[in-house]
């Protein structure tokens, strides 16, 4: 008898698991009913938290530790990773610039920095790297990338001549950008932003408006930075504003494309196509993923909705655990053969990887046993 082969794909459960540790969950509750299954392991991300270790998961690598400056310029040990081609790089912004290093009572929207994420982009560029891929999500920052870039050699001036403070805010007193000393190998590599959003940097949807609150910005705090972004924008002279995903990570993405020759691409494919997920789709008989909160945005192809429509293809039918179910704008919801909301299944006490995993188990129990 032929064992049964499940690829088990999470992405991560924000603020209470990362997408690893969610498949290791969902692998315990798996094997607490039966040691038969062929298990494969994929954890998911889109560019934000876990894009270092999905990657390094999919295609191998050394991965390296960098002390550097965190959002409000405290140290942060933070992880990059060489992959095993030797040639190419990923950086993680939630690993050096993100919003989970800073206490949700001392976020600071005005004055939060990209400068330890532009840190370890020169550590990957010192090592050699000709491809650098920079994942953008769960940021801290509204900075437009500044500091990241600062990191990097560019100067940003007011009319005096003197370096801007830290920050969003300070730029509107932005006179001028001097690339003069920039990093020399900045313009050899190949560099790639993953975006986990298709916001552009200003407007209602864009870094300020949209994600300021998140980070800590009050209504007023909020205009200041919508203000100052646009003033970056002016000051640098680039239309590349109004492009899909230049407002990621506090407009990072729109420093990275006007002024270090960045091009944005779906954080989510990117990582699909490392970890070669249509193959291992194609040779499963069930697919398991999750995430913390199922809603809108995952029907719409991020994450476990992008996994569900490549498996949908293929006819293999997938399985997701949320966090949360917010079936409330969703299209498209028989893309999962079922939904499993866990909210509704704790037991009072329980962690969430304990969940995760009795409710795996039970399920894995009810289709074995379906199968006779």
């Amino acid at each position: 008898m032929i064992s049964p082969r499940w690829l088990v794909a999470p992405q991560e459960f924000k603020g209470t698991l990362t997408a690893g540790e969610a498949a290791e969950a969902m692998a315990r509750g798996v094997r607490r009913v039966s040691a038969d299954v062929v298990l494969d392991i994929a954890p998911l991300a889109d560019g934000g938290p876990g894009t270092v270790d999905a990657l390094l998961a999919g295609t191998r690598g050394e991965r390296r530790v960098c002390r550097v400056h965190g959002p409000l310029g405290h140290p942060v040990d933070a992880a990059w990773a060489l992959l095993e081609d030797g040639r190419t790089a990923v950086v993680e912004m939630a690993a050096a610039s993100g919003l989970s290093l800073v206490d949700a009572k001392l976020r600071d929207a005005r004055r939060a920095s990209t400068y330890g994420t532009g840190e370890l982009i020169r550590a990957a560029l010192d090592a050699g790297c000709e491809r650098l891929i920079v994942g953008m999500g769960g940021s801290a920052t509204t900075d437009g990338g500044t500091g990241a870039l600062s990191a990097l050699g560019f100067r940003f001036m007011d009319r005096h001549g003197n370096p801007l403070p830290p920050g969003g805010a300070a730029l509107a007193a932005l006179e001028r950008v001097d690339a003069s000393s920039r990093h020399p190998r900045l313009g050899q590599v190949e560099l790639l932003g993953a975006t986990d959003v298709t916001s552009p940097l200003l407007g209602p949807d864009g870094a300020a408006q949209l994600f300021g609150p998140q980070k800590g910005a009050d209504p007023r705090t909020v205009e200041q930075l919508e203000a100052a972004l646009a003033h970056l924008s002016t000051v640098v002279g680039d239309m590349a504003a109004g492009w899909p995903g230049t407002g990621a990570a506090g407009g990072f993405g729109f420093g990275l494309v006007a002024l270090a020759g960045a091009r944005l691409v779906p954080g989510y494919e990117l990582v699909s196509r490392a970890l070669g997920l249509e193959r291992r789709v194609l040779l499963a008989e069930v697919v398991l993923t999750g995430e913390g909160r199922f809603d809108r945005q995952t029907s719409l192809g991020k994450g476990p909705g992008g996994l569900a429509r490549l498996a949908r293809e293929h006819g293999t039918p997938v399985e997701l655990f949320a966090g949360s179910v917010s079936r409330e704008g969703c299209i498209e919801l028989d893309l999962f053969h079922t939904i499993v909301d866990l909210s509704t299944q704790a037991r009072p006490g329980a962690s969430a990887a304990e969940t995760l995993t009795e409710a795996v188990a039970r399920w894995t129990a009810a289709r074995l046993k379906a199968e006779g």
